[in-house]
């Protein structure tokens, strides 16, 4: 006689999981600027609400913080891609580790983000809509470049979905 067992879970990505996701980068955030005073509260607040809308939705493809100068980012910037993790299990990491002593003289900060493909398959009025509802609007602008390479450092994971973060490294 032979038995067999099967257990099947499932479970649905919440706004719970997105802000969850959405408050370790804001931590990140926080330590970022306290090595280089960027950015302000009142904009890490819109930034975490905001990527937590895009999370809860599935729109948002990647997102970078961090400092530029000309047209490229410079050291220290972080990237943040999402991903489903499709039935598996992943790494929750502490946020932090961002590099102390980077020179950011002459440098502004700058914030870009890319969009799924579920994002433009909206019709333009679903579109307007959904960014009704984001504490602030993005303007359009070219992707900027790097100076230096992303380095894979850290991955937040909650609710079956997982935010992959890169720290901009210099050469």
């Amino acid at each position: 006689m032979s038995y067999s067992f099967t257990n099947t879970e499932t479970q649905a990505f919440t706004l719970t999981h997105a802000k969850y996701l959405a408050s370790k980068v804001a931590a990140d955030l926080k330590r970022m600027q306290r090595f280089y005073n960027y950015p302000s509260d009142a904009d890490i607040a819109e930034y975490e609400a905001e990527i937590a809308e895009f999370l809860k939705k599935g729109y948002l493809k990647e997102v970078s913080y961090g400092f530029k100068r000309g047209d490229d980012y410079i050291e220290p910037t972080l990237r943040y891609t999402a991903k489903d993790l499709a039935g598996a299990s992943g790494i929750d990491d502490d946020p932090g580790k961002i590099r102390p002593d980077a020179n950011v003289a002459g440098a502004t900060f700058y914030s870009f983000m890319s969009y799924t493909d579920a994002y433009f398959r909206l019709t333009e009025n679903e579109r307007e809509t959904f960014r009704g509802t984001l504490p602030f609007k993005r303007g359009g602008a070219a992707t900027p470049g790097i100076s230096g390479y992303m380095s894979s450092d850290r991955s937040y994971t909650s609710g079956g979905k997982s935010l992959d973060r890169s720290s901009l490294k210099s050469y």
